[in-house]
């Protein structure tokens, strides 16, 4: 075979080749593409093949590059529009994955588009995603090609308006409320720092313990706490049940008394006569009456269907747990528990109380996120604390930026700034001694009328309780970075804490941060028994109530600490949001307890 020939044999193969692989590019670009769409749709909605919208908006150009293909959306309209004499509806359709919205056009031959334009309306839409026009907010719309599923609104009826309504009102329809941006971004913002608590103590090695809601010990000391007791059902159940009449009881103890008599007279002729014959009747009578005479005094001790003790206190033998029972003000006790038995622990759960307040840093039911750390002083329980905020801030700029940014310009435009600076700033340590001596000198020299324009409204002397004014002023003026105060005074401080060799302070610390003042609270706990059994004492609470908390430290007690933020109270930080009532989904509070 001469060499041209072969040659031209080669270039052909090539060609051959050349073609196959581009056949070859061709199908693997398909079969990535249907990768990328199989990939977007949500795992658990494949009855309609949805798409969350978050995912289209944050895709490379935003959206660009799923120009042309055919996906599915749901949601909830925020805005309907006509246009082009109502044959064309523009839409803004939110999934709740997102504060930006993504824009739908739907002919009128597509679906009847009157049912579509209303606010609140639920629809599915199967479209094109294509280019929006040059001054569009986004670079990709959606355009409607079917209308797969509609749960449609009545606009005259719905409680959440197109503009901008106030968050004491949405209290007021809380079941609605999350349809709203601002909810909806700060249910984001919620779930992210959720998130980062577990994230951050699962990868530091805490254990996560699930701590009761029910309890019979009163972690601070308190009292406002919610009891709870089936005592009320029951006399409830019992409610127009015969009642003892006190004259009634008088005459069956005067019948007894008599029949004591008679016994006794029958003794006496039985011993003489030899005969005792009317002694067993008259036993048999006396029997009787006692027993009578027991089941009225017992009914005589309930009252209003409850059953007292003889000393007229509530029995509460007679209730569910057998003793007094609260739904729970913290899970710190507990979750000392097994810090002291598998190491380093958290629990992260509802805690409740039952203080009658009404202001805007209080609810009746909140969450806690309380870790222990064993083999931990002090020192190593403010680093945590420290590590576990920055933790917490940083995730949250990385994670829900668009939220937290849409919240900053909505509510408090400092907001996303102190997060900022919260997460890369070292923290200020200051003793409370230090502290309380520093607010006292600026109070005197005429600093802090000039830099709040007033006085502090509550007087500051060593001894006590910093007040949110007092704490604000140290993070936000003083040092003008998150702060932690530490070795509190004994007397303001909970039984648990240790107490340092001054004997009149405690181990305890307090993380203040801008915006909010007190962020955590926190202690190295008391690890010997005579010291812990006194401070009990001191604090008039019972230590058979705490028998198990002081075996502890009776079988093999360890150095440990730990602390409590209270969650909602960082969601304040985060948001800058002014009320309480505002951060968490389902706010209870004084007379009000929706849903």
């Amino acid at each position: 075979m001469e060499l041209s020939q072969s040659e031209m044999q080669l270039k052909e193969l090539k060609e051959q080749l050349a073609k196959i692989q581009e056949g070859i590019d061709a199908k693997e670009k398909e079969v990535a593409s249907l990768r990328e769409e199989q990939s977007m749709v949500f795992p658990y909605s494949k009855v309609f093949s949805r798409t969350v919208i978050k995912d289209i908006l944050k895709m490379e150009c935003g959206g660009k590059s799923l120009l042309g293909k055919i996906l599915t959306i749901g949601g909830w309209v925020k805005t309907g529009r006509m246009a082009e004499k109502n044959t064309l509806l523009f839409l803004e359709v939110n999934d709740g994955s997102t504060p930006k919205n993504i824009q739908v056009l739907v002919k009128s031959e597509v679906y009847d588009i009157e049912k579509l334009k209303a606010t609140g309306t639920c629809v599915v839409i199967e479209g094109e995603i294509k280019a929006a026009p040059e001054k569009a907010s986004q670079l990709v719309e959606l355009h409607a090609t079917a209308i797969k599923c509609v749960g449609e609104c009545d606009a005259k009826t719905f409680p959440i308006a197109k503009k901008k309504m106030t968050l004491e009102y949405l209290r007021s329809v809380s079941h609605l409320r999350s349809r709203t941006n601002t909810i909806a971004a700060i249910s984001r913002i919620r779930n992210a720092l959720s998130y980062a608590t577990h994230t951050f103590f699962q990868s530091n090695g805490f254990n996560y313990i699930h701590t009761p809601i029910i309890t019979c010990s009163d972690c601070e000391g308190a009292g406002e706490m919610f009891q709870v007791t089936t005592l009320l059902s029951k006399a409830e159940e019992e409610e127009g049940g015969p009642v003892v009449d006190a004259a009634a009881l008088d005459a069956m103890r005067a019948a007894v008394s008599a029949l004591g008599g008679k016994v006794a007279e029958a003794k006496k002729a039985a011993k003489e006569s030899g005969d005792d014959s009317a002694l067993k009747p008259a036993l048999a009578e006396l029997l009787a009456a006692k027993k009578e005479l027991s089941e009225l005094e017992t009914k005589a001790l309930v009252v209003g269907g409850i059953k007292r003790t003889p000393e007229g206190k509530i029995d509460y033998a007679e209730d569910f747990f057998g003793k007094k029972a609260f739904m729970t003000v913290s899970g710190q006790l507990q979750v000392e528990t097994f810090a002291c038995g598998v190491g380093s622990c958290y629990t992260f759960g509802p805690t409740f109380r039952a203080e009658n307040s009404h202001t805007s840093r209080h609810l009746a039911e909140f969450w806690m996120i309380e870790p222990e750390i064993a083999f931990a002083d002090l020192q190593d329980d403010m680093q945590c604390a420290q590590d576990y905020v920055q933790f917490c801030c940083k995730f949250l700029l990385e994670n829900v930026y668009d939220d937290l940014e849409f919240i900053s310009k909505m509510y408090d435009k400092e907001a996303l700034d102190r997060l900022k600076t919260v997460a890369t700033s070292p923290f200020q340590r200051i003793t409370y001694t230090d502290a309380v001596e520093l607010l006292i000198a600026d109070s005197k020299s005429g600093k802090v009328k000039e830099v709040l324009g007033n006085e502090f409204e509550n007087e500051v002397t060593w001894g006590c309780d910093l007040a949110s004014e007092h704490e604000r002023y140290i993070a936000e003026r003083v040092f003008m970075m998150p702060t932690i105060v530490y070795n509190y005074p004994k007397d303001i401080k909970a039984f648990y804490m240790r107490l340092n060799d001054d004997n009149k302070t405690v181990a305890a610390m307090d993380v203040l941060v801008p915006k909010v003042g007190e962020l955590i609270g926190g202690s190295q706990r008391e690890e010997r028994l005579d010291v812990c059994i006194k401070r009990i004492e001191e604090m008039n609470l019972e230590v058979k109530d705490y028998s198990w908390y002081l075996d502890l430290r009776r079988f093999g007690t360890v150095t440990h600490s730990g602390f409590g933020l209270g969650f909602e109270r960082m969601m304040l930080f985060a948001t800058g949001i002014e009320n309480i009532r505002d951060v968490i989904p389902f706010p209870r509070w004084p007379n009000n307890a929706e849903l």
